[in-house]
């Protein structure tokens, strides 16, 4: 069980310097899913550190509605009720560098069941940005960009 303090992915950076892409893949899922259980658990359990995990000027879009910047986000996720996921799908995959001006990033893809309190059960899709923030003592991860979307039919 990964605790509060260590919330900020303490992972080793993707590097994609060498010719082994393989590599870079198996580095990225892992950091995915670390990242995709301490998201999750923290979006149902502890929900006022979640801005932790964001970078200053990241963007989230859910279901359509843009939420920019670290006090907005607070803001948007304290008005949500609680909230159970159940992630079925998970999928990463790096990003090359020179796509993000040479900084180490993961695309992360997550689908699921989720029920809000008081509401019912919806499927929704997730996708992540993260990138690699570098510290004096390691490198953590940082969503950058956020795209939350219910996923349920419309009755016809």
């Amino acid at each position: 069980m990964i605790t509060l303090s260590e919330f900020h992915f303490l992972v080793s950076a993707i590097r994609f310097q060498t010719p082994d892409f393989k590599m870079y893949v198996d580095q990225a899922c892992r950091a995915a899913e670390e990242f995709v259980n301490i998201y999750y658990e923290t979006m149902d359990k502890r929900r006022h550190a979640l801005v932790r995990l964001y970078l200053d000027k990241a963007t989230l879009i859910w279901n359509g509605n843009v939420v920019t910047g670290l006090e907005a986000l607070a803001n948007f996720f304290e008005m949500l009720p609680s909230s159970e996921f159940q992630i079925n799908m998970l999928d990463c995959q790096p990003v090359h560098e020179q796509a993000t001006q040479y900084q180490t990033t993961v695309l992360v893809v997550t689908s699921g069941v989720v029920k809000f309190d008081g509401n019912k059960q919806h499927f929704f899709n997730q996708n992540f940005l993260l990138t690699a923030q570098s510290t004096p003592n390691s490198t953590v991860w940082k969503i950058a960009s956020d795209c939350f979307r219910f996923q349920d039919w419309a009755s016809i």
